[in-house]
């Protein structure tokens, strides 16, 4: 099992920015790829950033330019950077970790972090 330790959701005005980080411990060997989702009410998950363990990162057009992604492997420890944050940015934001074990693949979710961002 992995345990995940998520912070630094809040609330902040339009064109704020905000810095989450996520934590993980327990099984983290084998970790092929660190991420960030978002789900806001009534819409599904939907994809924030993520990057490999041999640091590639990926992005939608949505957040480019304005979201960073980055670890630090000797913390076990994912951030997500957002800065000039939108109203259509608020959302419960998940930190998730796939594992690689074989030919298997394990995905684990955080419990989220709210971010409100207001107009």
């Amino acid at each position: 099992q992995v345990q995940f330790v998520e912070s630094g959701g809040g609330l902040v005005q339009s064109g704020g920015s905000l810095r989450l980080s996520c934590a993980v411990s327990g099984s983290i060997f084998s970790i092929a790829a660190m991420g960030w989702y978002r789900q806001a009410p009534g819409k599904e998950r939907e994809l924030v950033a993520t990057i490999s363990r041999l640091g590639s990162t990926k992005y939608p057009d949505s957040v480019k330019a304005r979201f960073t992604i980055f670890r630090d492997n000797t913390k076990n420890t994912v951030y997500l950077q957002m800065n000039s944050l939108k109203p259509e940015d608020t959302a419960v934001y998940y930190c998730n970790v796939v594992r690689m074990d074989g030919s298997a693949v394990y995905d684990y979710w955080g419990q989220g972090t709210q971010v409100t961002v207001s107009s």
